[in-house]
């Protein structure tokens, strides 16, 4: 597995980290047996970067990961987290108060007393412009409460702006085949800074694993069912913004780009993301001990050539530049 700092964290972290938002079983029922498979699988397969958020499964995700990380002791784990989602998305509730109430809910859910990371969870964008926010942040950090923080955010705006705090460690952010504004506008500027990249959605919620065919069909409390529109949350985080058909069909054109190299599709997908300059760790959900193997696989393959990341470009440009580019 390969390894890499995660920005100003200084933590060496694995380059195939889990992101754990299905263990909250908003993407469907995973049961607590099934979820610490999961968590075992990839900590065997060297992930050391788990990333959760005190809203999935309204703290469960927290709790499940701070009991069986309490079991294992010996595991050497960094975990991150998220607030600022459990009101109502405007500025004024990014307060003082609440940022104390939540470091307190989720140091309980996990178990301990200081946060590896915490990150804004995608707040509106006039939060970042805030400066009593990241005071409030800083202050956490000087308390002991927290480690580090950083930011989740929707648009490369947002996250330039956030950049711009002289203590971010890091910045989480959509990248994957479908969506590579980022690659353009953010990257360079966090290799610039030492800020690290936390790559979230790498699969396009699931459409780059080939899977999926226009007739697919996801469960009533999947988001992949549920927020096509963006009637939950912002409709980037589903399938990332892409309109299924087209990503049914450019995800086809992948996976042929994929078996050219010899890899299954998710595994490329991964493997190139992890690989892109300025890409600290990836964070791909999984449902299963297989699914996390699979995904840990992709941090042990070779350089892919430029020839892939450039045929990368060329699909995103055909299919899909000229809906989504500027949105996000």
């Amino acid at each position: 597995m390969r390894t890499s700092t995660l920005g100003r964290t200084g933590a060496a972290v694995s380059s195939l980290g889990l992101g754990t938002w299905q263990l909250g079983a908003d993407w469907g029922d995973v049961s607590d047996s099934d979820a610490r498979a999961v968590l075992d699988a990839a900590l065997e397969s060297g992930v050391t970067m788990f990333d959760t958020a005190d809203v999935y499964g309204d703290g469960r995700s927290e709790q499940l990961i701070g009991r069986y990380l309490a079991d294992r002791p010996e595991a050497d784990v960094f975990v991150a987290t998220k607030m600022g989602r459990r009101v109502p998305q405007e500025p004024e509730n990014y307060s003082t108060q609440n940022f104390r109430a939540w470091n307190d809910r989720s140091r309980a859910n996990l178990g301990v007393d200081t946060l590896d990371l915490v990150q804004l969870h995608c707040p509106p964008t006039a939060v970042y412009s805030i400066d009593r926010v990241f005071d409030d942040l800083d202050q956490l950090v000087e308390e002991g409460r927290i480690r580090h923080y950083g930011v989740s955010v929707e648009r490369v705006d947002e996250a330039l702006a956030a950049m711009e705090r002289p203590n971010l460690a890091t910045v989480q952010i959509i990248i994957n085949a479908f969506r590579l504004k980022p690659l353009e506008t953010v990257l360079p500027v966090a290799l610039d800074r030492g800020i690290g990249i936390i790559a979230r959605v790498p699969l396009a919620s699931g459409l780059l694993s080939g899977k999926y065919t226009r007739e697919t069909t996801f469960a009533e409390n999947d988001h992949r069912h549920y927020n096509r529109d963006g009637a939950a949350f912002d409709v980037g985080e589903t399938f990332s913004g892409v309109d299924y058909e087209s990503g049914v069909a450019a995800a086809v054109e992948f996976s042929a780009l994929a078996e050219q190299h010899g890899l299954a599709p998710a595994t490329a997908a991964l493997a190139w993301l992890a690989q892109l300059p300025g890409v600290s760790t990836v964070i791909p959900g999984a449902r299963s001990p297989e699914q996390a193997r699979a995904n840990a696989a992709a941090g042990e393959v070779d350089d892919l050539p430029p020839a892939f990341h450039e045929s990368v470009v060329e699909l995103y440009d055909r299919y899909f530049r000229a809906a989504i580019h500027e949105r996000w």
